[in-house]
């Protein structure tokens, strides 16, 4: 097992890697504890979960709702559970979004930590203290940014994910890569899931690699000022899409970057859209969709980064470095249109 300890403003948090779920026993009183998961983790790994006060809420991201978070308060109102209390969210994004969230207000905050059990919670979602849930179409739109006190890593949990899911965690893989780290893309290039699946060392250090990379930046810019926008790459068209079509987080979040490269090489005279582009294709992740730029235009107009009538999106000047630029809405509109109309 392998600890790092970073520092926020507000707390430190402890990163184990390489742990196994039992390890949970020796970070939280067992007795006064609750885990927070969803039906799919609580029916594969009930074994784990013995002894363990759980809430199980329904799985996928339809749940991040306000409905769901009076559920909750109101089972932990039953079980008494007070300030002295620790929350576990053990799952994937949409769990630790909504466990960090409830952590947060409960009783104006109590602890909170998280076991991630998909890929893509363990490099990108459960990091970085963002907790939140929807409202109707718009993505993330109440929440805070409050660190948890740890994240237990337990490689184990992969060994059952589905395809989609390692798909899904590969699109944050690759947005890291093209915004913070060109080396990483080269490695990217070189394999394919397949290989991270077999290759149980590789796929440590790549999942260990991605999460220390986002925690460094959220380190220096925890409440998003500057370059933690960086991490948006691919996320505002990417979250229209995902609400409005029901796609997946990856899979949207795919197209978003394509769309991002695109309007890279308008801005910045990006020249490596095919090399991104090829890379995403390579790890199943789809790169054109047919798309009502209305439906999500009207969605992007309520998109956090946006400031009034411009959107702060994510460009590439070259692969492993990026900027924002303010783009007014108009002008996006039509880019987005020809790029729609040239597709």
């Amino acid at each position: 097992m392998k600890k790092n300890i970073f520092r926020f403003s507000s707390k430190k948090v402890s990163y184990y890697f390489d742990a196994q779920f039992s390890y949970l026993e020796k970070l939280v009183d067992k007795s006064n504890a609750v885990v927070i998961t969803d039906e799919h983790i609580s029916k594969a790994f009930h074994a784990k979960l013995k002894g363990w006060e759980t809430i199980v809420i329904h799985a996928g991201e339809k749940s991040k709702n306000q409905s769901t978070i009076d559920h909750i308060v109101h089972e932990l109102i039953k079980m008494e559970v007070d300030r002295k209390s620790t929350l576990i969210g053990m799952g994937g994004g949409v769990v630790t979004d909504i466990t960090g969230y409830v952590g947060s207000i409960y009783m104006r905050g109590i602890r909170f930590g998280f076991v991630p059990t998909t890929l893509l919670a363990m490099v990108d979602a459960s990091i970085g203290g963002k907790n939140g849930i929807d409202v109707g179409l718009f993505k993330n739109l109440i929440g805070t940014i409050n660190q948890p006190d740890f994240l237990l890593y337990d490689f184990s949990f992969l060994k059952s994910l589905p395809d989609l899911e390692w798909i899904n965690g590969f699109a944050e893989i690759i947005k890291h890569a093209s915004v913070l780290d060109s080396r990483m893309m080269k490695e990217l290039e070189k394999n394919k899931i397949g290989y991270y699946k077999k290759n149980k060392q590789a796929l440590a250090n790549l999942i260990r690699r991605n999460a220390l990379l986002k925690t460094q930046v959220v380190s220096r810019d925890e409440f998003e000022t500057g370059e933690r926008q960086l991490l948006n790459f691919g996320h505002t068209v990417g979250h229209a899409i995902e609400k409005v079509y029901s796609l997946s987080h990856g899979q949207a979040i795919s197209i978003g970057m394509v769309m991002a490269c695109i309007i890279s090489e308008h801005f910045l005279d990006f020249k490596d859209s095919t090399r991104v582009i090829t890379t995403l294709g390579k790890y199943g992740l789809p790169t054109q969709a047919k798309f009502e730029p209305e439906k999500v235009f009207e969605t992007m107009k309520m998109d956090k980064k946006k400031f009034r009538e411009s959107i702060n999106y994510v460009l590439l000047e070259k692969i492993g470095q990026a900027r924002t630029r303010a783009i007014p809405i108009v002008e996006l509109e039509k880019i987005i249109y020809s790029i729609m109309r040239a597709r």
